[in-house]
C-alpha cells in the first residue's frame, strides 16, 4: 500500500468526522429549543394526598406465640445466638460489649441495663421485652424499632427466632414458663 492509499483512508476518516460534526451543529441551528431556567417539572398535588402519605401506617402483625415457642429448642438457639456473641454477653455478670449484656433480658424494661448508653430510640420506647417484642425485634431490628443503632439484618426464620428466645429465656435468674 503507498502513500497515496493512506492519505485516501485518512482524508475519508476525517471527512466522516467532520460531516457529523457538521450535520450536529446545522441542525442544532435549524431546531433551537430553549433551555429551561431551573431543570424539572412542577408537579401539583393536593394536599389531603400528601398528609395521607406522610403519616406512615404500622400494621402489627399479630403472631401466635405459643405456637412460635413450640417451633424452637434450646440447643439451636444456644448455636444461632453464637452470632449475637460478636456484640453481647449471656452470662450473669456479663459486661456490655457493643450491644448491653442480655442474661435477664426477658420481661426487662427496653433500655434497662443502667450502664449501657442506647440509642434514643430504644431509650424512648416504653415496653418490656417480651416474647412477642423479642421476636418482632429479632425479625428486623431497624424496621421494629426506628432509629435503633442495632445493626444487625435479623432472623427471618420464624424457628430461628423463637430458638433465640427459648435461649435467652433460659439465661436468666428465673426464667419465665413458655407458652
Amino acid at each position: 500500500m503507498d502513500s497515496f492509499e493512506i492519505n485516501k483512508i485518512v482524508a475519508a476518516i476525517l471527512m466522516v468526522a467532520l460531516l457529523t460534526i457538521g450535520i450536529g451543529k446545522l441542525s442544532n441551528i435549524i431546531f433551537h429549543v430553549e433551555k429551561p431556567k431551573t431543570p424539572g417539572y412542577a408537579v401539583e398535588v393536593d394536599q389531603a394526598t400528601t398528609a395521607a402519605a406522610s403519616t406512615e401506617i404500622v400494621v402489627e402483625e399479630k403472631i401466635d406465640i405459643a405456637a412460635l415457642m413450640t417451633m424452637g429448642d434450646l440447643a439451636s438457639g444456644e448455636k444461632i445466638f453464637k452470632k449475637c456473641a460478636a456484640c453481647h454477653s449471656i452470662i450473669k455478670g456479663g459486661k456490655n460489649k457493643i450491644g448491653p449484656a442480655l442474661y435477664n433480658v426477658v420481661e426487662r424494661k427496653v433500655g434497662g441495663v443502667a450502664d449501657y448508653k442506647y440509642s434514643k430510640a430504644l431509650s424512648a420506647y416504653d415496653k418490656n421485652w417480651t416474647l412477642e417484642e423479642l421476636n418482632g425485634f429479632l425479625k428486623k431490628p431497624a424496621k421494629y424499632i426506628k432509629g435503633t443503632k442495632m445493626a444487625y439484618a435479623g432472623l427471618r426464620k420464624e424457628k430461628d427466632r423463637a430458638s433465640v428466645i427459648k435461649y435467652l429465656n433460659q439465661n436468666s435468674d428465673n426464667p419465665i414458663p413458655l407458652p
